[in-house]
């Protein structure tokens, strides 16, 4: 009806006029320009109509997915703060608006699409729970359970505190994905008895891996810490492994522990002048140089020595790795002996 001459022109000239929202600062001119003193085109009306007024929420779009694409490249990720502005254009609650759309089902698959090629995530709490899910399983590398103190962290991420929270009883709720994906890295994370118990039985699961001999995990032995020793001497005790968990019992006997016969109420003590671990891994030390002219131990290797009249099999490959990845928490003896027979690491 535009296009349609209403009365005669008159003589006085309209000027043209430009209708929809003006561009933003620094933004060039898009809109068309319909010019009311000369002859309307319907065709050129109608475009007009329809790039100003029909198509005004795409072009918005578009200017959004524009400014996200800019921002993407800049921050190298698509979390975009919600007050943010992307030169004029409010970019943050823009951004906020897509998720709100997405979560209603009112967005197209298209932009959908579009969105997620820049790294757009829908949900902030997923990711934030993948972020700090990567961290956990950095941190059950180093210790072999995620049941890790509260002050504990891994990738400058406190997952110690995360993991107390996730817990707390109901913090799961409605979410069984995160569920699974805690329990595939450690199926014991949440367990149902306290977790400095858990702590203690993954120190003592990844000592007894280098270990063959468990009667040498005597009290004072230490782990991240954790004297393992004392706390196994306490679990083998009859009325303390009768008030185990049938769980918690199946986890020790899975690592060859054993409860003491019920009328020993005490763990034997070790004789006075038994030989320790570590004096026969020097005395296999110094028996292997002395054979064969070097300290270069495969880790496999194992060594056959007699001390005290009794022959023992030690494990020399595991005792030099072991000595050497634990060189901090060995006393000034221990690392004299090591450095006498001419380790050069024990002697710095």
């Amino acid at each position: 009806m535009l296009a349609i001459p209403q009365e005669p022109q008159k003589d006085v000239v309209q000027p043209s006029e430009y209708i929809g929202s003006p561009p933003e600062e620094g933004e060039d001119e898009s809109r068309l320009l319909l010019r009311f003193a000369a002859p309307r085109d319907p065709v050129m009306v109608a475009d007009w109509i329809s790039f100003n007024v029909i198509d005004t929420e795409r072009q918005d779009w578009a200017r959004g997915w524009s400014a996200l694409k800019t921002f993407m490249e800049r921050e190298l990720h698509a979390r975009v703060p919600y007050g943010f502005k992307e030169g004029a254009f409010p970019l943050g609650t823009w951004v906020a608006e897509q998720r709100r759309a997405y979560g209603a089902g009112q967005m197209t698959g298209r932009r959908a699409q579009r969105l997620e090629k820049l790294g757009m995530v829908w949900n902030l709490a997923d990711e934030r729970f993948q972020e700090n899910l990567e961290a956990a399983k950095a941190y059950y590398a180093d210790h072999w359970t995620l049941c890790a103190p509260r002050s504990a962290a891994a990738l400058d991420r406190p997952v110690g505190q995360w993991l107390s929270n996730l817990r707390r009883p109901g913090a799961l709720e409605g979410r069984p994905e995160w569920k699974a994906a805690l329990e595939a890295v450690d199926a014991h994370w949440n367990p149902a008895w306290p977790a400095e118990w858990q702590r203690h039985y993954a120190a003592l699961r990844e000592l007894l891996t280098d270990e063959d001999d468990r009667s040498e995990v005597l009290p004072g032995f230490t782990v991240h810490g954790m004297d393992v020793g004392k706390w196994l001497s306490k679990q083998r005790q009859h009325a303390v492994w009768e008030g185990l968990m049938e769980e918690q019992r199946e986890l020790l006997e899975a690592v060859g522990v054993v409860p003491l016969p019920p009328e020993q109420a005490e763990p034997a003590k070790a004789p006075t002048k038994a030989v320790s671990a570590f004096e026969k891994g020097v005395a296999a030390l110094e028996q292997y140089k002395a054979r064969e002219g070097s300290l270069s131990v495969p880790r496999g290797h194992e060594e056959r020595i007699v001390v005290g009249g009794q022959e023992h099999v030690v494990r020399l490959g595991v005792f030099l790795s072991n000595s050497k990845s634990r060189r901090a928490k060995l006393t000034a003896d221990k690392l004299a002996a090591l450095a006498g027979l001419g380790l050069e690491w024990a002697a710095e």
